[in-house]
């Protein structure tokens, strides 16, 4: 297998995009999936994608697009999937080829719905792709950042560093940094709860507590998110690396971020059915919230955090009496 290939995008996001004007720094042309071709006929007069991050101009020639799915993944070896988690399975449906031969990168920070698996493992289990031809592609970095080609550092996973490496060199330039990791199961659940920790981040300044709380609430979260990592995935990791520990603080903390955005509209007290339909675009942190809840019924490990965002996205406790139940709890 000669990486990474022809590269194909398979989603049409604010995070598809950046990673689109990534690759296309090195690739001299990518194949593009997106789902709508009013979209794609936009975006190819335009020269910019119609709906999302739509101050990266592209040069079209350089890109085919395409609306089937088959069409492009039987024309590409790397297929870089950056859909949400919960329109996952609904995109593969329609897919006919088979993935086997292909290298597959994730880029979704999700779980599965209904399978409550990561993704790396959905498509060992479903599309039969061997784990040593999955990576995943993790921050601490937003889509925004990387369209004004602020300095973003991006981690490369896989279970073959080798192949990690060549990636990582693939994707590295003037404004992105890289490096490269095993863990690949530590980080697909990182970047899960991390968005949990971020629309709880949310709820509290939408409750109106201060900078002295966020940091507990982020310093209690690290150690949450250690315990579970260690628990289902017991591995030699530093937790603190950028991976890890970077990503939970950029989703807490940015504007940017679209979990910490849903998480302060429901701490004003917006019904989260409401937020959900105010926001144009996914928080993934609530349907992580009920994965990793269901997941965590096997390995009951003490999560609290996690716990409190259940009650209050799901059971409907009023998020206020739950976040004073949190404190108590901290120290």
């Amino acid at each position: 297998m000669k990486l990474p290939g022809k590269i194909a995008i398979m989603g049409g996001g604010s995070w598809a995009t950046a990673i689109a004007k990534i690759f296309l720094n090195k690739a001299d042309s990518i194949n593009w999936y997106m789902r709508r071709d009013d979209r794609i006929e936009e975006f190819k007069r335009l020269g910019h994608n119609p709906a999302y991050l739509t101050s990266v101009k592209f040069d079209v020639n350089r890109i085919n697009f395409s609306s089937n799915i088959n069409d492009i993944v039987r024309e590409s070896d790397t297929l870089v999937f950056v859909t949400p988690s919960p329109y996952l399975k609904s995109h593969l449906k329609k897919l006919k080829t088979k993935l086997k031969d292909k290298f597959v990168i994730t880029a979704i920070k999700g779980i599965v719905p209904d399978e409550n698996l990561i993704i790396s493992e959905y498509f060992t289990k479903f599309y039969d792709v061997a784990p040593q031809n999955i990576a995943v592609l993790a921050g601490p970095c937003h889509a925004e950042e990387v369209a004004l080609e602020r300095l973003s550092y991006l981690t490369i996973g896989c279970q073959d560093i080798e192949k990690a490496k060549i990636l990582a060199g693939f994707i590295s330039g003037s404004y992105i940094k890289t490096s490269v990791s095993d863990d690949v199961a530590g980080i697909e659940y990182g970047s899960v709860l991390k968005n949990v920790y971020a629309i709880a981040a949310g709820i509290c300044s939408g409750l109106k507590y201060g900078d002295n709380f966020q940091a507990v609430l982020i310093s209690n979260a690290i150690q949450e998110m250690n315990r579970f990592l260690d628990t289902v995935h017991p591995i030699q990791r530093n937790v603190y690396d950028s991976v890890y520990l970077g990503d939970l603080l950029v989703t807490s903390y940015s504007n940017f971020s679209r979990n910490r955005t849903f998480g302060a509209m429901v701490g004003k007290g917006y019904p989260v059915k409401s937020a959900q339909l105010e926001m144009e675009m996914i928080a993934e942190g609530y349907y992580g919230t009920k994965c990793i809840k269901d997941i965590n019924k096997y390995y009951h490990v003490n999560m609290p955090i996690l716990d409190a965002m259940y009650n209050i996205l799901y059971e409907r406790i009023s998020p206020a009496i739950e976040i004073k139940l949190l404190t108590d709890s901290f120290r």
